[in-house]
């Protein structure tokens, strides 16, 4: 980006002159918790296998109007430290931009599939109640009976949360009602289903 045109006044104090800068591929920035860097870490405690999951590891943008982008990213470097004021850490990817399509200065959201996981059992966040740093949600017996069980949760997901203990798969939990749901009553239980987004016309 030229700072000056064909006919000005420069000099020592003008400054810069222009500014060059790569547009493809382009650098996403991006910021991560220190807890979810922590994670990471433990995930992949070997270098060796760390590097390889980096290598493979595929970015994905989501556009300020909601369209993910079509070329795919990868992993580029991390900040050395963790910013103090923020308690995040600050991640480079770069992203293949052929038509020019991305310019800098331009906001959207990353996401990446860091980790698979199989058999995991993910409830409705609504589901899940916190108290004091404990956590349960109110289950539905074969009799329609209410009782409530403390849970051990994990990651969110969207608008679901991981249940890392506390509930076995095939077990009925409420996700609507959950305050009046009183242990011991009878409730007549309706399939959840998850509410959709409006389509933009």
């Amino acid at each position: 980006m030229a700072r000056a045109q064909i006919g000005d006044l420069v000099g020592p104090a003008s400054g810069e002159l222009t500014a060059v800068s790569t547009v493809d591929p382009i650098k996403v920035y991006f910021t991560i918790t220190e807890a979810s860097y922590m994670d990471y870490m433990n995930n992949y405690s070997d270098d060796t296998k760390r590097a390889e999951h980096e290598r493979d590891l595929e970015l994905e943008l989501i556009l300020a109007n909601g369209t993910v982008y079509q070329h795919k990213g990868k992993f580029y470097f991390a900040d050395r430290q963790v910013d103090v004021r923020t308690g995040a850490l600050r991640v480079a990817g770069l992203i293949p931009n052929p038509g020019r399509v991305l310019r800098p200065g331009q906001f959207a959201r990353v996401r990446a599939r860091t980790q698979i996981r199989t058999g995991a059992l993910a409830v409705p966040q609504r589901a899940v109640m916190e108290l004091q740093g404990n956590y349960q949600v109110a289950m539905v017996d074969a009799e329609n009976k209410v009782s409530l069980r403390p849970v051990k949760v994990g990651e969110r997901l969207g608008n679901m949360w991981i249940i890392e203990d506390g509930l076995k798969s095939g077990e009925q939990v409420i996700v609507e009602g959950t305050q009046k749901a009183r242990p011991g009553t009878v409730v007549s239980p309706k399939p959840y289903v998850a509410p959709v987004l409006a389509k933009k016309e």
